[in-house]
C-alpha cells in the first residue's frame, strides 16, 4: 500500500483513522497497560531495552533542566532520565491514565517523582517557552503529528531540544513488506500470550495500517523542518524500521 504524498499525508491519516484516534485507543491502552511493557520485550525478541538505551544516547541533558515527556506511557524515558540526571524537573503527558498509572508505581518503586497530567497531548496545557527538553516515544503514528510536532515547538525555549523516537514506514519496499509480516505475527503472538481484550484485539489491523501511512526516516525529517524546526538529525535501526530524531527550536533572532 502506497501512502499519499507527504503535503496530503496528514490530512490522509486523519481522514482514515480519526474514528480510532478518538473514540477506540484509550480503550486500547488501558487494556495493555498492565503488560505494555513486558509485551514490547517479546515483541522485540529483548531488543526493547536497546532501543531505549539508543534513544537516550541522542538525548543531551543539564543539570536542572525542565523536561516534558509527551504521550509518556509507562514512563521509560522519564524514568531513564532521572536515573542519568536526578536534578532534572520531569513532567509526563499521555491521555491514558492506566498507563500514567503503571508509569508512576515505576517511578515511585525507584524513588523518583515525574508530574503527570492527563490530557490531549494536541493542546499541551503548558505556556510558551516552557521547556528545555520535550521527548516523544512509539506514539506519533497515533497522532496528527504536525498539530503535535506544533504544541512541542510552541512550548520548547528557544534553543531547547526535542528527540523523537518511533516506529516508521521502511522506505525500501521489500523491508516494509517483511516487517508488516512480521509484526502481524507479533501481535497475534503478544495477543495470545498475554490474554489481550477485546479492544486490543480489534485494533491489530489498524496498528500495521498506521504505519503503511505513516513516514519514513526522511519524510519524518522534511515533517519537521517544515515545522519550523532547525538543526534536524536522525537516526535509523533495522534497516529503517526505527527511528530516533533530534531537533531544535530556533534561537531569537
Amino acid at each position: 500500500m502506497t501512502p499519499p504524498p507527504v503535503a496530503a499525508r496528514e490530512l490522509a491519516r486523519e481522514q482514515r483513522f480519526s474514528m480510532i484516534w478518538t473514540q477506540e485507543l484509550n480503550d486500547v491502552f488501558a487494556d495493555v497497560a498492565p503488560y505494555y511493557d513486558r509485551a514490547n520485550h517479546v515483541a522485540s525478541l529483548g531488543q526493547w531495552n536497546r532501543f531505549l538505551r539508543g534513544f537516550m544516547d541522542t538525548i543531551e541533558i543539564r543539570p536542572g533542566q525542565r523536561v516534558l515527556d509527551v504521550c509518556a506511557g509507562t514512563n521509560a524515558v522519564g524514568i531513564a532520565l532521572l536515573e542519568r540526571e536526578g536534578s532534572l524537573e520531569v513532567h509526563a503527558m499521555d491521555r491514558s491514565a492506566h498507563m500514567q498509572e503503571v508509569g508512576r508505581q515505576r517511578a515511585q518503586a525507584r524513588g523518583f517523582q515525574i508530574r503527570s497530567v492527563i490530557g490531549d497531548v494536541h493542546e499541551l496545557p503548558f505556556p510558551d517557552n516552557h521547556f528545555d527538553v520535550v521527548t516523544l516515544q512509539w506514539a506519533s503514528r497515533h497522532l496528527r503529528v504536525r498539530r503535535a510536532f506544533d504544541e512541542i515547538l510552541r512550548v520548547l525555549k528557544p534553543g531547547g531540544h526535542f528527540y523523537h523516537c518511533d516506529m516508521l514506514r521502511p522506505a525500501n519496499a521489500l523491508v516494509e513488506k517483511l516487517y508488516y509480516a512480521y509484526l502481524r505475527f507479533c501481535l497475534a503472538f503478544t495477543g495470545f500470550v498475554f490474554r489481550s481484550g477485546q479492544p486490543a484485539l480489534n485494533c491489530k489491523k489498524y496498528f500495521i495500517n498506521a504505519l503503511q501511512w505513516f513516514y519514513s526516516a526522511d519524510e519524518l525529517s522534511a515533517v519537521l523542518r517544515e515545522q519550523g524546526y532547525c538543526d534536524v538529525a536522525a537516526t535509523t535501526l533495522l534497516r529503517g524500521m526505527i527511528g530516533f530524531h533530534r531537533a531544535a527550536k530556533p534561537r531569537a533572532a
